[in-house]
Order: structure tokens, then sequence, then C-alpha cells
């Protein structure tokens, strides 16, 4: 049987294993922190990604976790709905899009991985220094100064990884377009309909906002989740970005002329205990990811911008891809294969997240809508925002049934 190493227990690397897992492989995954936990905030889970939860057996407590996202509508900041972009089964998508705390999907995972792999499956405290490779197989090494073997190696270690690093030693610093994002999440009472996520502003100061729990709701309360990103004409440097800073406050008069018709957004910030800040960052994609027995997937292989809350999804459906692939040839050229299809695919996202993805329709909005009293329909014809809508759902391999 065929033994497939993961560098990085993160979302990418646990659906990975369980995929591979699913095939017949056996699989070892390693992370470098001593004890992993529930850290982050929200993230989105597109239907397509979902999908490939849904097959590996997840869709009952994804639903007992997450909340179901009905759409994500696009608001001007004086409140006014742009554009209202469903994302739900009832909108003919096969499976729902999910907003959930990353803390509580990736330990969905990890308890999935040690239930249907073993305890033993994911193995912490292992810091990945380097590997080496040869016909027969692939040698990891590690800061602890232990080695292991094994027949195929994928970095899944993230922004940071790595596996990169050593494929690729001469790449570069991180792209920073210049945007801070600051980060927190409370819990409240729930605001709209309690699945709606917002995305408000324009491309220099923008609002996203979206409940990330279904165990609050069943509660009647909102766990709240949101982004604030300003953009400077001065940028802290990319190599700063640690999502464990804690964020300076003096950001939250930025949105003080931010009126939603149901919800307060200063009152949101002002009422969240903890705030972290991290720069709005991604890397050039690849040439190539595969070297010989060595893949990269998720953050390691194309980290992007969060437009259009794709990142968590593209990582999933990596995973589900190079299992499939690996199953028709399991091979190095499995991993080839692999690459062939997920490496094109993940560049287009990349490179369109940089120009706003979805999230165009904001600045078209933020051109022409200069007040409260002004009309939407007047300015803007729902036509020239669906062919943003529907180009970005395309990019993005999300479509719905018959599309």
């Amino acid at each position: 049987m065929m033994n497939i190493a993961i560098a990085g227990a993160g979302i990418g690397g646990l659906t990975a294993a369980l995929c591979l897992h699913r095939k017949g492989f056996s699989v070892k995954v390693f992370e470098a922190v001593e004890k992993l936990q529930p850290l982050g905030v929200g993230i989105n889970v597109m239907p397509h990604a979902s999908g490939m939860l849904h097959g590996l057996g997840l869709g009952d407590a994804l639903d007992d976790l997450a909340i179901r996202t009905r759409a994500i509508e696009y608001r001007t900041r004086f409140g006014h709905l742009i554009q209202s972009d469903p994302r739900s089964v009832e909108a003919g998508f096969e499976y729902p899009q999910y907003s959930i705390h990353r803390g509580e999907l990736q330990f969905l995972l990890l308890d999935t991985v040690r239930a249907r792999l073993g305890e033993d499956a994911v193995v912490t405290g292992k810091a990945l220094s380097g590997f080496t490779q040869d016909e027969s197989g692939v040698q990891l090494s590690f800061d602890d100064g232990t080695t292991y073997s094994c027949d195929l190696l994928v970095g899944a270690d993230g922004f940071r990884s790595k596996v990169r690093q050593q494929l690729h030693p001469d790449e570069g610093s991180a792209h920073y377009e210049g945007t801070m994002m600051w980060r927190g999440a409370n819990l409240q009472a729930p605001f709209a309909d309690g699945k709606t996520m917002f995305i408000a502003g324009d491309h220099d100061v923008k609002f996203v906002c979206y409940p990330i729990s279904r165990r609050a709701q069943k509660d009647g309360r909102a766990l709240v989740n949101w982004v604030a990103e300003v953009r400077h004409d001065q940028p802290r440097a990319a190599d700063e970005a640690d999502w464990n800073r804690v964020g300076e406050r003096d950001f939250i008069a930025r949105f003080s002329g931010f009126q939603m018709p149901d919800i307060d957004i200063s009152t949101l910030l002002e009422s969240t205990q903890v705030i972290t800040q991290y720069p709005m960052i991604d890397r050039d994609p690849l040439p190539w990811w595969t070297q010989g027995r060595v893949t990269l997937l998720g953050d390691a292989a194309h980290p992007m911008y969060p437009m259009g809350a794709n990142g968590a999804s593209q990582a999933i459906i990596d995973a589900g891809e190079l299992a499939d692939q690996l199953a028709e040839k399991p091979t190095p050229e499995g991993l080839v294969a692999y690459e062939a299809v997920r490496r094109p695919a993940t560049t287009n996202v990349v490179l369109s997240n940089r120009m706003t993805g979805p999230e165009q329709v904001l600045d078209i909005a933020a051109a022409r809508v200069k007040g409260p009293e002004d009309r939407i329909e007047d300015l803007i014809s729902v036509e020239e925002l669906e062919v943003v809508a529907a180009n970005y759902r395309q990019v993005a391999g999300f479509l719905r049934k018959g599309a």
C-alpha cells in the first residue's frame, strides 16, 4: 500500500488525508505545533467544496455546527442593496454554502481523521525542516532530529510552507496590495434572517459580516463574524503577517458612516472583545507545484486574497482532485495529473481575486451612488451586476445545477 505523508494539519491537509484514505492509501499527517487549537474566526465553504465534505459523510455534522448561507449581499456604505447572490440549495446549487468558525471545521476534520485512520494518524510537534527524495521514495527531516520515510509528500503546510520554500527557494517575498484587515466575532442578537452574509463599502474601506454558529442560532443568538478592511497609502511590510497580533482599535472610526438597515456596525466593533489584524497578502502563482514525489496543496500552493471567501474551498477541492488522480495513477505521475487540473484553475482564482473578484460590484456602485437618497436601480442595471457574479462563479468553479 502506498504511504503518503502530508505536512500540515490544516483544513486542506486533513481533508486530503480523508480523501486519500477513502481511496485506500496509507496516510500520515505531520503538524508543526505541539498542540492543535481551534484558532481563527469565520470562513466560508462554497457549494462545490461542501459537496466534497458531504461526500466524506460530514454533511450532518456541518449542519449541526455551521450556518447554511442563504445569500451574499453586496451593499453600499449607506445600506443600499446592490446585489443579492444566492448560495443556497433552494437557489439551485446541489450543496449548500456554509459559514463556520475555522477552528470548528478544522477540529471536525481532525476528529474524523483520528476516528477513521487511527489516533496516531496525526502527529503534532513535528516541524518539517526539509526533505530528500530519490526514485524509491521521500525522506522527511524534522526540527527535533527525527526522520520519516514515505512514497509521496504533500505540502499542505500553509502560507509559510517549508515544502514550497525548498521547491522554490528563490521565490521572494509575499505580494501585498496595501490593505490591512481587522477581524473578530461577537455573540449577540441575530441580524436580518440569521443566515445572510453581507459585504459593504468599496475597495478602500470595506466591511464583511456574517453569522457562523448553528449552535448559537439554536439558542436564539448569533455569533457574528466580521472583517474590516482599510487600504493604506503606506502599507506595513508583508513579513509582519501574524494572525495572533492584537489589533489597534483606531480603525473603528473609519466605519462610523456605514449605515446598515439591520445591524449597527459601530456597536458590533466596540462590543467585540478580541480583535486581530493582518495584512491582505498572497503570493504570485507558481510555474509548477510538483517535483518528483512531492507536490503542494491549499495555501502552500496558491495563497490568495480573501475575495469571494474562497481560500478554504479551493484547498478542499485540491484534496479531492489529488485523491482522484492518485487513485487513477498511484505513482508520481498522479501528482503531475493533479497539478495539471488544479494549478491553472487556482491561478485563475488568485488573479481574479487581485482584481477584487465578485466584489467588483462594490466599486461600480461606489462610483455612482453618492448618498443615501440615490436609487441603485436608477444607476446600475441588474444585467451589469449579474455578469460580474456569473464570471466569478465560473472562475471559482461553483455553478448552479444545469449551468
